[in-house]
């Protein structure tokens, strides 16, 4: 684990590429986001980015954030970014401020039992699979605007958005899908874009990025 001098450094650093692609892209500071996301990393990383200012803090396992977030002393709020099992709803829920993987109907109705039960409103992203892969979960784009009457029809489910992880390439490759959740994301009349990571979070904010979820470039490589 970097030290805590070494993940403030980092955090200065991500928020100084931030400010950067903000301005080439006309966008106020205040209109992004940065999700430290702290995937196999301790406690004791999430403390020390707490410490560097850091207010959102992304786990993509649920198993993972059930022993880590008591362990953390700081406070942020905590996004489930990795895909989430139906039978792990009630403890997302619990967990979480904000689960940003909900793509089924059937999914969304598990957590919207669970936050019923757990007198929440709980809010959500929808993640998209906007590179069409095989491999990865996501709602259909052609699917993503009955999906989205759907989810707004439960009462205990806040949707604020959509989420993608575009496929792997450069950077410049991630633009086109980019532009496409967000043209989605507007059609749909919502509010929050989830997309871009440590290769590429400076081309999604030039693309309309409100959320970036970070993890590299703050902790150093994992393992």
């Amino acid at each position: 684990m970097l030290t805590p001098d070494e993940i403030r450094a980092n955090v200065r650093a991500v928020e100084q590429r931030i400010a950067a692609a903000c301005q080439r892209a006309g966008r106020a500071l205040d209109s992004v986001k940065l999700i430290a996301v702290t995937k196999t990393f301790p406690a004791a990383a999430a403390d020390a980015a707490i410490a560097a200012g850091i207010r959102e803090l992304g786990e993509n396992r649920v198993q993972e954030a059930r022993h880590k977030i008591p362990q953390v002393s700081g406070r942020a709020r905590w996004h489930l970014i990795g895909h989430l099992q139906s039978n792990k709803a009630k403890d997302a829920v619990r967990m979480f401020d904000m689960i940003q993987t909900i793509d089924s109907v059937a999914l969304a109705e598990k957590v919207a039992r669970a936050a019923e039960a757990a007198g929440k409103r709980q809010e959500v992203l929808l993640e998209v699979n906007i590179g069409g892969e095989d491999q990865k979960s996501g709602a259909e784009p052609g699917d993503t605007s009955r999906l989205v009457e759907d989810v707004r029809k439960l009462g205990a489910l806040d949707l604020r958005g959509l989420m993608a992880i575009p496929p792997v390439g450069s950077p410049e490759d991630a633009r086109r899908h980019f532009r496409a959740l967000r043209v989605l994301r507007d059609g749909l009349g919502l509010t929050e874009l989830s997309m871009g990571m440590t290769d590429d979070f400076e081309i999604a904010i030039e693309e309309g990025s409100t959320m970036i979820r970070v993890g590299r470039a703050i902790f150093g490589s994992r393992g």
